[in-house]
């Protein structure tokens, strides 16, 4: 799912024009980065915490040289799912794969 998909399917929900339904969308989105940025967690009840968490410098190997690299320090985003999103694809899963298997 795209974020298109999204603005199409909450519009026609709620019976707005995609042009406000994609700016909402958009103002949602740029609103959790500007969260993040500032204080490194946003909570959304019932869907997940986000969180800034920073990724120490590391040893990798290049993939196609075979050579060691040296990573730096960076900071990356992690999601942990709230339990009903757990819960809610969990069964969604169980029911697509019993379906799959006939």
């Amino acid at each position: 799912m795209t974020k298109k998909d999204i603005v199409l399917a909450v519009s026609e929900k709620f019976d707005l024009p995609q042009s406000v339904m994609k700016e909402v969308v958009q103002a949602t989105l740029d609103e959790i980065v500007r969260t993040l940025s500032a204080e490194g967690r946003i909570e959304l009840r019932n869907f997940g915490v986000f969180s800034v968490k920073l990724r120490k410098p590391r040893r990798a190997r290049n993939p196609r040289t075979g050579k060691d690299v040296k990573t730096k320090a960076r900071y990356v985003v992690g999601f942990k799912p709230g339990k009903e999103m757990s819960q809610g694809v969990h069964v969604a899963q169980e029911k697509a794969a019993k379906k799959a298997k006939g």
